[in-house]
């Protein structure tokens, strides 16, 4: 069985909701990234020894947080030496908003995958782009590169919509599949 890592940072607890259904979907360690923007001491580690890592981050102000940022330039002494290559690489944000700048968000961690020389998986879902479409739907955002999430500014944890978190598990899943296809 593959190791998987959901590597991510949460502001308010609905980025942490997310990628624990994004875990279940993969089978997945969760590895929380502070509000100092710090892994705890084995993370780098644990990291290392994955098969594939998936990042999560909330998007504020058209970026993924600082926190992210922080960990994003720390991880350069792990591209310096190559250890996250041929890695498998998802992505996933959250914004109060229905669009909130969160494709930006989704580049800058494939950009970042890119530059360890991993592999990015796609979310891999159509939209749901119907008249008739809600937002229990499964990728009602229309998302590609990653998973989309909207998190009303206004909402608890647990008012994220059932569409989002039921996406995430199917991301989730993906990335499994993926990564035990290529560990072949």
């Amino acid at each position: 069985m593959s190791k998987i890592i959901v590597v991510y940072h949460s502001g308010y607890g609905h980025t942490k909701r997310v990628a624990e259904h994004v875990a279940e979907g993969a089978g997945a360690e969760l590895l929380a990234i502070d509000a100092e923007g710090n892994l705890p001491e084995a993370g780098w580690d644990q990291l290392a020894a994955a098969d594939a890592i998936v990042f999560g981050a909330p998007t504020y102000m058209g970026s993924p947080s600082w926190q992210f940022k922080k960990f994003a330039d720390a991880s350069s002494k792990a591209w310096f030496t190559r250890v996250w290559q041929d890695k498998v690489f998802g992505g996933f944000t959250n914004s109060a908003s229905l669009n909130g700048d969160k494709q930006v968000s989704l580049i800058s961690m494939q950009t970042l995958a890119s530059q360890h020389g991993g592999i990015w998986v796609s979310l891999g879902l159509p939209p749901a782009n119907t008249k008739a479409a809600q937002r229990t739907d499964v990728n009602n955002l229309g998302g590609s590169v990653g998973l989309l999430v909207q998190s009303p500014s206004d909402a608890s944890v647990d008012e994220i919509p059932q569409g989002d978190l039921d996406t995430a598990k199917a991301y989730g899943k993906r990335i499994a599949d993926v990564t035990a296809r290529l560990a072949k």
